[in-house]
């Protein structure tokens, strides 16, 4: 990065996200503009410099959502943000729970059409009436899947839901479990959860298929993730997450590749626009991660926002 040195850059991000979070509520004051921090270089100068959509976002069943999100994305200039609201892994997920999530999906990009691109969820455990949510959410819009762990991705269950999406040309998003300390499994991930291995077995069944492994920040193994995926062209990795080990996207670049790496904050928003800050890249890999690579598999299906 010109004209300034990357331990300063890292201070001065740190600083300028306290200021942030230690100003005016963000609910409260949505066009409230950053705040500055006391060196002579301009952090939002340099978030503003980038078109970014985010490929991992979510809307709640609050009465502060969607409008929250909306507020953190117009501080950091994000223009497009791809939200879902996937079955919470302690439900059932039965076609009412899924639709119920789907709804309020189409609710929200109904209120922010500008902003919103709207992902579907469902439970392959339920065959016919995935199929049909589908086709309902795709009519009215919807440009991917989201999914959390009530079957695992290289179930044969789901197959049919993974032939679907490759005849819309459409990304399935798809939840890596979690650990403690990356290795050791969450407590609150279910046996059924994906993890890399899983997207790799996957990926290669269905080669003509689309993956994005969920939220290399959000706690998975990252490093193990990134070498399971390396030659798996189909699957695509996003770097969402509030954890902030500072190796991710440079590990990602090395194993992955500038052009299966998305953008996104799974609602971390500053964490999210700081990894990719951060990383030792180039001004057009910075534009490939934070834009131009979601966008071109949104141009497959010709859902394009450019």
């Amino acid at each position: 990065m010109s004209g300034i040195d990357r331990k300063e850059f890292l201070r001065n991000s740190a600083l300028s996200a306290a200021g942030l979070m230690m100003g005016k509520n963000v609910l409260g004051q949505p066009h409230a503009p950053a705040a500055k921090s006391s060196s002579s270089f301009d952090i939002m100068e340099e978030v503003n410099k980038y078109s970014m959509i985010d490929s991992h976002a979510h809307v709640y069943f609050r009465d502060e959502s969607p409008d929250i999100q909306i507020a953190f994305a117009d501080r950091l200039d994000i223009e497009k943000l791809v939200i879902s609201r996937p079955l919470s892994r302690s439900v059932k997920g039965t076609p009412e729970d899924f639709k119920r999530c789907n709804d309020l999906v189409l609710d929200c990009v109904k209120q922010y059409p500008d902003r919103f691109i709207g992902q579907m969820t469902l439970n392959p455990e339920y065959k016919e009436e995935s199929l049909e949510e589908i086709k309902r959410c795709v009519d009215q819009g919807m440009v991917g899947l989201k999914v959390y762990s009530h079957v695992n991705i290289a179930d044969p269950a789901f197959y049919p839901i993974i032939e679907k999406f490759i005849d819309l040309d459409m990304i399935i998003l798809m939840h890596h479990g979690i650990g403690r300390s990356r290795i050791e499994p969450a407590p609150s991930e279910k046996d059924t959860v994906s993890v890399a291995t899983d997207f790799a077995d996957i990926s290669k069944r269905y080669p003509e298929a689309m993956f994005q492994l969920a939220h290399l920040a959000g706690g998975p193994d990252w490093e193990a993730a990134c070498k399971a995926v390396k030659n798996c062209p189909n699957v695509y990795v996003d770097i969402s997450g509030s954890n902030n080990d500072a190796n991710i996207i440079d590990f990602a670049l090395e194993y992955v590749g500038e052009d299966r790496m998305f953008f996104g904050c799974d609602n971390s928003f500053y964490q999210g626009v700081g990894h990719v800050l951060a990383a030792d890249l180039s001004e057009r890999q910075r534009e490939k991660i934070f834009f131009d690579n979601y966008n071109d598999i949104l141009r497959k299906s010709g859902n394009h926002v450019d």
